[in-house]
């Protein structure tokens, strides 16, 4: 084990998985100049060279259609973009093309591409370079999406996305580039739609992923001082969805909050609320609540951004609502 922040982590594994397999390759804005926005790929040029780490011109239309050719030709590419929001720039290379050619090929060919993607806000960068529009790809069947909260899973679910044969997002929170925890050195995978139970407790569930699943960690600790026991389950992988640990979960507590955060309306939360509500109602003693973001764009004032976003605070007084 080492300690690495979640940039180390993403360097790590595209260290590790570039030096395993020759088919993986990176493309991306800015990739071999500075590391792409956060620094990501910073030592892959000096070590890979410029055919495996290619920096692409300003157009992610370009880029996400040359990784999709790639891997339809053979290659693992994985395609980089720093902001989740300009993924509609390339929506229908996403949509139409790179969730849809394994099936309209009838399974005859893979499609391993990776799209590492950014999102998440508390920068100050304004409405347009801070959403998470995690939802909006959880909705086309072919791609897988996960999206870790912190650094170990960041590499071990990336090592997965890339050595998976169908197309895989791996969505990383912009917020937690900087975090530093315990990954472990060398080869690791994290599976991909496998749920964690990251602390265990028995009076209510809670259900989160990304950076929101650290704040209700605390949130859980802040209410053990008042001997509520909170089990806080991490989704890691959206797509496909671990139902199974969620249930055995509510199980034990019969209570569910859910916690994200992207905006409420139409979000991943309601997915989810709605899967217990048709399969596991009757393991359910109270309503089910959500924490998210409101149905709002995203304020440029850094304390107005702050009071968007489900926090320690808020998740309490959530779980404490339905005990």
């Amino acid at each position: 084990m080492a300690i690495m922040n979640t940039r180390q982590a993403i360097q790590s594994a595209m260290d590790i998985e570039m030096s395993r397999d020759p088919k993986v390759f990176v493309i991306g804005e800015d990739v071999s100049r500075n590391g792409c926005s956060f620094g990501q790929f910073n030592g892959l040029p000096d070590k890979f060279g410029d055919k495996r780490v290619v920096n692409a011109p300003l157009s992610e239309a370009a880029i996400t259609g040359v990784g999709m050719g790639a891997a339809a030709y053979g290659l693992r590419p994985v395609v980089n973009h720093d902001f989740i929001d300009f993924l509609g720039c390339c929506f229908d290379e996403i949509l139409n093309q790179i969730a849809k050619l394994r099936w309209m090929m009838g399974g005859q060919m893979i499609v391993p591409l990776t799209l590492n993607i950014f999102c998440g806000g508390g920068g100050g960068s304004a409405s347009q370079h801070s959403q998470s529009l995690e939802v909006f790809f959880t909705h086309m069947p072919g791609i897988k999406v996960v999206m870790p909260s912190n650094p170990a899973d960041s590499k071990g679910l990336l090592a997965s996305a890339i050595r998976d044969d169908n197309p895989v997002m791996i969505i990383h929170n912009r917020g937690l580039i900087g975090m530093e925890r315990e990954v472990p050195e060398g080869e690791y995978l994290v599976p991909i739609g496998k749920a964690e139970v990251a602390r265990e407790g028995s009076d209510v569930t809670v259900v989160s992923y990304s950076r929101t699943l650290n704040y209700c960690l605390e949130a859980a600790d802040d209410l053990a001082k008042e001997g509520i026991a909170v089990e806080v389950v991490d989704l890691r992988s959206l797509v496909p969805l671990d139902k199974e640990s969620i249930f055995k979960s509510l199980e034990k507590t019969s209570r569910l909050v859910i916690a994200h955060e992207a905006v409420g309306n139409s979000g991943f939360g309601a997915e989810i609320a709605a899967v217990v509500a048709e399969e596991a109602m009757d393991l359910l003693d109270a309503p089910i609540r959500r924490v998210t973001a409101p149905f709002t764009h995203i304020p440029y004032n850094r304390e107005m951004e702050r009071a968007m976003y489900p926090d320690r605070e808020k998740i309490a007084s959530a779980i404490k609502s339905i005990l």
